[in-house]
């Protein structure tokens, strides 16, 4: 197995392996120079994966040692054959890969777009790349389709996931259903792409016991995509994905999906779910029948730093990953080394983040109920949430099939939301006020990070969307989303009491 880094042909071990770590291959080792230039004798064996073999082609062609000194200049010098065992990740920064002959690179851009690459190699970064896709299989696993057709594909950024996905199956002419409550991002390119593309939208309340029968009266002959984002930013409202699931079924039929075949050709529509807030720890979103894509903004809790922009889009429908890697290919782009590496390391840490965050995330609301400023508190983990009924389906906390009742501690993720007493300007001041006058708490967009932010959406993040579309969305005025870190519970209880003990007095003037 002859393992070359940077720009070199390099097949990356499959699922059944951590993260990137690579098994050890059968090979005799052979001398090698500073170029990894083999000998001719040197015999190279694949060991075997569930998924097809693992580790380079091979290529025992000797290459030319340069004399010159701007040719051992312009020369790929690589690391002896063991840079394989390294326990902690690489990271791949070619844009091209070598190839064999000519006939290896007619293959390579011969074949149908797919997430991952298969045992003839890489060609092109923005075909796919070693350290994108490991990251990318990674996050496949979590969200339960490590086995089987599942893929996941990385881009750089959420809303590039997003658009992505739409941008794959819809086309003008066709019906897309969101909820009213989501992600200002993606409302907006709903608004000013989407519709201008001609793509017809209806919004519909998801949350609740209603949520399915709203989605259902929406549907209609034309309609291929039935949006939903649960938990909802920012309000933290719940949708019954297996309800709307059923209801899609029930009108349209169950999904039939041949490999190889066209996203036009399917009449049922694509049901989508941006489930950023819960993350695969709490919610598997693809082990609900039906439910077709799995939609994260990995800049969120599965990087975990605030220091990457990344989006996730999983799927068992190899006509769909077809088209959203034909999409990536040509228009978004997929995610960069440095940040796929960065992810993955932050992958590793997902479960006991998450762990803590809902640990501190109840201590924060339970305060924020009781405090008397504070109209209402949307957590899930609250008896008051309107969807608490759905909240112990929704939350699985990381639990395995086969846990033990010790073995795990039922949260209720990171994300609050919560109402400033008051109607319109006088809520929308003292919701600004309490955000301007934390201390532990950064006042910053984003969340899921270590660090706790918070932010005020009618203000800030929804500041574009009309003020009765916003209302209707349960998006008040005095709407405050509170991210909650890992930082001492006691510490940002205590900042933000005092906040909202301090929201009347002089600060911001309403505009």
């Amino acid at each position: 197995m002859k393992i070359v880094l940077a720009t070199t042909t390099f097949v990356l071990a499959t699922s059944g392996i951590a993260a990137f770590q690579l098994p050890a291959v059968n090979t005799k080792r052979a001398a090698v120079s500073p170029l990894n230039v083999l000998s001719e004798d040197v015999e190279t064996k694949a060991t075997e994966s569930p998924n097809g073999p693992v580790g380079m082609r091979d290529q025992t062609k000797p290459r030319h040692t340069p004399k010159s000194f701007a040719t051992k200049c312009a020369t790929l010098y690589h690391p002896h054959r063991g840079a394989e065992r390294g326990l902690a990740p690489p990271v791949y920064f070619g844009s091209t890969f070598t190839l064999d002959d000519a006939a290896h690179g007619a293959r390579l851009h011969e074949k149908r777009e797919a997430p991952y690459t298969d045992e003839d190699g890489f060609v092109y970064s923005r075909w796919g790349a070693p350290t994108n896709e490991a990251a990318a299989m990674q996050i496949a696993a979590l969200e339960g389709v490590d086995e089987g057709t599942g893929k996941c594909l990385l881009f750089n950024s959420g809303m590039s996931a997003i658009t992505s996905s739409l941008m794959a199956v819809l086309k003008a002419g066709d019906h897309a259903i969101y909820p009213y409550c989501t992600y200002g991002g993606t409302l907006e390119f709903m608004k000013e792409f989407m519709m201008d593309w001609g793509v017809d939208v209806t919004f519909v309340d998801a949350s609740g016991p209603d949520g399915p029968e709203n989605y259902r009266k929406a549907f209609r002959e034309n309609t291929k995509v039935v949006y939903t984002e649960t938990p909802a930013n920012p309000t933290c409202r719940l949708t019954d994905l297996a309800g709307v699931a059923r209801a899609v079924d029930d009108h349209y039929g169950p999904a039939v999906d041949m490999v190889g075949s066209d996203v036009t050709e399917r009449t049922r529509p694509w049901i989508m779910v941006d489930g950023t807030f819960a993350t695969p720890y709490h919610q598997r979103v693809l082990d609900i029948p039906g439910v077709d894509v799995a939609i994260q903004s990995a800049t969120k809790y599965l990087g975990g730093h605030s220091d990457i922009l990344a989006g996730s889009v999983t799927s068992r429908s190899e006509p769909f990953l077809h088209a959203c890697s034909k999409v990536q290919k040509l228009i978004t782009v997929p995610l960069n080394p440095m940040d796929s590496f960065l992810l993955a390391r932050g992958l590793r840490t997902l479960d006991v983040r998450m762990q803590r965050h809902g640990e501190n995330a109840i201590k924060v609301a339970r305060m924020l109920e009781a405090h008397p400023m504070v109209a209402e508190v949307y957590y899930p983990g609250l008896d008051s949430h309107p969807d608490r009924n759905l909240a112990d389906q929704v939350f699985s906390s990381g639990r395995d099939v086969d846990a033990e009742d010790d073995e795990w501690k039922q949260t209720y993720g990171g994300m609050i939301s919560f109402v400033t007493v008051g109607e319109d300007d006088d809520a929308l001041r003292r919701a600004r006020n309490v955000c301007e006058r934390l201390e532990v708490v950064n006042l910053a967009v984003s969340l899921g990070g270590v660090e706790s932010l918070v932010e005020h959406p009618a203000s800030m993040t929804h500041g574009m969307i009309p003020r009765e579309q916003r209302l209707a969305g349960g998006l008040h005025d005095g709407l405050i989303r509170l991210s909650v870190g890992l930082e001492r519970a006691k510490d940002l209880v205590e900042d933000l009491k005092n906040a909202l003990d301090l929201c009347d007095e002089d600060g911001c003037a309403v505009e």
